[in-house]
């Protein structure tokens, strides 16, 4: 059976129907990836995953890595979990992406200034083109959320009589309940007069086929990179770091463990680790505390 055929067949799976929506959309378009990848004179879609071996695996991981080693890995999941589906059926006698090595990806510190964070915000604003991008930006900074799951919210997460937001992540199915600030309310509010016909909160401006679709993980970074090199950004600063930024502020301001893990989502204190960063209004912070103490 072709690597297509298996898609398809683990498409209709309980396993797969049980996930929920954007765990089901994140699968799809990395295994829509996976079948399009080029390896050689073959496109692995239409392989036979009883002929497929571990070095077009490798060879296929080598050129995500070319793109992004964390959007890499995470095709890498997929994959696997795909032939653990075909063993399971009997399509094939073996995982060929169980021996490949995935790279580990470097933590990063990188933390946005406020008047970066303005910045970017005035330029997606300022052009109805790049505003959702910028409404998505300026949720995650906000709320400390992924982008992934910022550029997929959905009407039906806003309480506008409570001036609130339920988030349920992607990543660990955490849920967090976060209030609505004046600034991000009001843009909200113009968004929903704007958008507020279909689901998503920041689609891509532009329909397809009459369809308005999210930013796909691919393209978002992309459209993101172009409208910061406008807005004269530096080329180290991602969407990314939004999370980390507002993360930091927190820890900042003094606020404890606890109520950090209540907006990030994170199950334990040691989870949050990689979001915070050795700075000097953190450390001023802390000896003040303990002098007073």
């Amino acid at each position: 059976m072709k690597l297509n055929k298996v898609v398809a067949d683990y498409l209709s799976s309980y396993d797969y129907k049980n996930l929920r929506e954007n765990t089901k959309k994140r699968y799809k378009y990395f295994l829509d990836i996976l079948c399009a990848t080029q390896v050689g004179d073959d496109v692995l879609g239409k392989v036979s995953v009883k002929n497929m071996t571990t070095k077009q695996c490798k060879d296929a991981y080598n050129q995500w890595c070319d793109n992004s080693v964390g959007t890499a890995n995470g095709i890498l999941a997929i994959s696997r979990l795909l032939f653990n589906h075909a063993l399971r059926e009997e399509f094939c006698m073996m995982n060929p992406f169980t021996v490949v090595r995935k790279r580990a990806t470097e933590r990063r510190k990188v933390v946005w200034s406020k008047e970066d964070v303005t910045k970017l915000l005035d330029a997606a604003y300022s052009d109805f083109s790049t505003r959702n991008i910028g409404l998505i930006a300026h949720m995650a900074y906000e709320w400390c959320q992924r982008v992934g799951d910022m550029r997929l919210l959905t009407w039906d997460a806003i309480d506008f009589e409570q001036r609130r937001v339920l988030i349920q992540q992607s990543k660990r199915n955490a849920e967090v309940q976060l209030p609505i600030e004046d600034d991000l309310y009001g843009m909200l509010v113009q968004q929903e007069q704007d958008f507020g016909f279909q689901q998503y909160i920041a689609p891509r401006p532009k329909p397809r086929n009459g369809v308005y679709e999210p930013y796909t993980l691919y393209k978002l970074p992309l459209y993101a990179r172009k409208l910061m090199d406008d807005a004269g950004l530096s080329s180290e600063l991602r969407l990314s770091d939004l999370r980390r930024t507002g993360t930091t502020e927190m820890v900042e301001a003094g606020v404890g463990i606890g109520q950090i893990m209540s907006v990030t989502g994170h199950a334990t204190p040691q989870s949050v680790k990689p979001y915070l960063k050795n700075t000097y209004a953190s450390a001023n912070l802390a000896l003040t505390a303990r002098k007073k103490a």
